[in-house]
């Protein structure tokens, strides 16, 4: 199928992607808040460069979007138009994210990814089963972890 948007439109709209202080950081932020964790965000010096750290407890913390870190759930789909542009940039962002993940977690940091449909969409967690769930790895001071729609589950 072709794209229904002209090739500049598509490409405006693209742009207009924000890349920090995305809504579902935004969400996650206010919960860390209202946890009473200290928090700081995007520091340029780590790799990767977190949207949260915790410093307090060794804790990064990554808002990944399901599709841009293709994120198997009901949020990614695979592109039909500049399909093999789209997975190459897609897989490279994947491959980038294990390495900034392995670089941290080698230095010391333990690191947790928030996908977004634990945020939003069809499988999203109400802010009282996410709380608790965030609550309780970032004190448990054991190992990675993600957060999906499905809940939370170890990273090796």
């Amino acid at each position: 199928m072709a794209d229904v948007h002209s090739r500049n439109v598509r490409s405006k709209n693209m742009r207009a992607i924000r890349t920090r202080d995305t809504a579902i950081e935004s969400h996650l932020a206010q919960l860390l808040r209202q946890g009473g964790f200290d928090y700081r965000s995007q520091d340029k010096m780590l790799a990767g460069r977190p949207d949260f750290i915790l410093d307090d407890y060794r804790v990064i913390i990554f808002v990944h979007g399901c599709f841009w870190h293709r994120h198997h759930c009901h949020l990614f789909k695979v592109p039909e138009t500049r399909t093999a542009f789209w997975m190459g940039k897609i897989n490279s962002n994947v491959l980038r994210d294990e390495r900034h993940i392995a670089t941290l977690t080698a230095a010391g940091w333990r690191v947790l990814l928030v996908w977004e449909c634990a945020l939003r969409g069809k499988t999203r967690l109400s802010d009282a089963a996410l709380t608790p769930r965030l609550e309780e790895w970032i004190c448990a001071g054991s190992g990675n972890a993600e957060i999906d729609g499905q809940g939370i589950q170890a990273r090796t």
